[in-house]
Formats: C-alpha cells, structure tokens, sequence
C-alpha cells in the first residue's frame, strides 16, 4: 500500500526573552510540548557554569577566570521539555543549580560579555543541533542568540507578580527580602549587559501580570501560529 508524501518537519525557532519570574521557563516548556518542539533554558547554562566554578574554585571577580569557566565547564542540557536535566561532567546538576548560593553567583558569569559570547555560541550551536526546532529561551535571545528567529517574545510581568511566581516556584522556602534579591536584585545586575525590558524592533512584547499559565501559554501560542501558520 503507497503511503502519502513524506513532508520535513517544519522548522520553527521560538525566542523567549523576559525578566525573572516572567514566567518564560514554564511557558516556553508548554509550548515545546504542545508543539513537539526543543526547549532550551539558556539561563540554566550560565547557573551550570557558576556551579562549576564554584565546585572548582574559580575567582569568580576575575573576568579572566570566567571566561576559562565558560571554555572548559563540561556542561551538557538536555532539550527535552518533559525531562530536563543539567550535567556536569559525570555528576547531575539540575537541583544544585537552582540554590541560592548558585543563585547569588550566577550573574558573576552572565555580566562578564566575553563569557556570554562563548556560552552563546553553545546556545547556537544547541539550536542547530535541533533541526531548528525549538523554543529557546533566556534573556537575549531575540536580540543576539537567535535574532533571525520566526517568533520573538518579550515576556514581561509585574514586580509583584513575579515575586508571587518565583516564590510559588521555590514552594515558599524562601523570605520577601531574598525573593527580591532573586527576582530584582539578579535582573539588575544582568540588565548592566543585556536589555531584557524594552522589546527590539520585531520583537513583540506579552505581558501576562493578569494571566494564569494557560492563558499565558494560549497567547504565547496565538503568536506562534500567527507567524507560523504551518504549524496548525
């Protein structure tokens, strides 16, 4: 029996920048899911390499030493939205680079511009790799990992939603002042190198301080299939 023309996936790159507790790590997940998509958490690459300069006894106020940390981590992510997994070398970071002693170290990588220029590459590279299928997300993707990408996204949210989030997230482990130091303090650290609250020219930018998950993963969709109708 003759079966009907074998069509290519279609390739689609979605780029998700947004603020902490924006929402766009979980969002992004959903719709690598209901798209059968990649998903790339660009920010976990930057909390690995902390880890392992933290694990190595890297000076991390030596840009230097950042740098070498970001050429030789042994840092290896997993794209699968329903099991995402962080390695390093042979020993599995995925929980310990959530803590906040990573946390708190974690823009000592991402401030230092020669470091983003190696680990960009990685995120470049991680999105080849997949055909050109995924959704990828961090702070500068739309505007310098993935800028040809065919949907670009600026997530923003409420200081206050965002704190509610990030504090639902780490199941209330975490007191008002640390949480602003998590969500406020890392954002305005980042900021001093990269511009993730004003979206760039094609870039279009959801606010979702009133939207609950699935709306906000509806939206994000509605956009993506606007600019991708292939995938419907």
């Amino acid at each position: 029996m003759e079966g009907g023309p074998v069509t290519d996936p279609v390739q689609v790159v979605v780029a998700i920048d947004g603020p902490s507790g924006s929402g766009k790590s979980t969002v992004s997940k959903e719709i690598a899911r209901r798209l059968d998509l990649g998903y790339l958490d660009t920010g976990a690459m930057y909390r690995a390499v902390a880890w392992w300069a933290l694990d190595q006894g890297v000076d991390l106020s030596d840009p230097a030493a950042v740098v070498d940390a970001a050429r030789n981590a042994p840092v290896e992510i997993s794209t699968d939205p329903d099991h995402q997994t962080v390695q390093v070398g042979e020993t599995d970071v995925t929980d310990a680079i959530r803590t906040p002693e990573v946390t708190s170290h974690v823009s000592s990588v991402a401030t230092v511009p020669a470091a983003r220029e190696v680990l960009v590459d990685r995120q470049r590279q991680v999105i080849e790799d997949s055909g050109r299928r995924i959704v990828a997300e961090g702070r500068d993707i739309t505007t310098v990992v993935a800028p040809d990408a065919d949907v670009r996204i600026l997530l923003v949210a409420s200081e206050q939603a965002r704190m509610n989030r990030r504090g639902a997230q780490l199941g209330g482990s975490q007191n008002a002042e640390a949480l602003r130091q998590q969500v406020v303090g890392r954002d305005a650290k980042d900021s001093t190198v990269v511009n993730f609250s004003t979206a760039a020219d094609g870039v279009t930018t959801l606010d979702n301080s009133e939207l609950n998950l699935e709306q906000s993963v509806q939206a994000v969709m509605d956009l993506v299939l606007r600019a991708v109708p292939e995938l419907a």
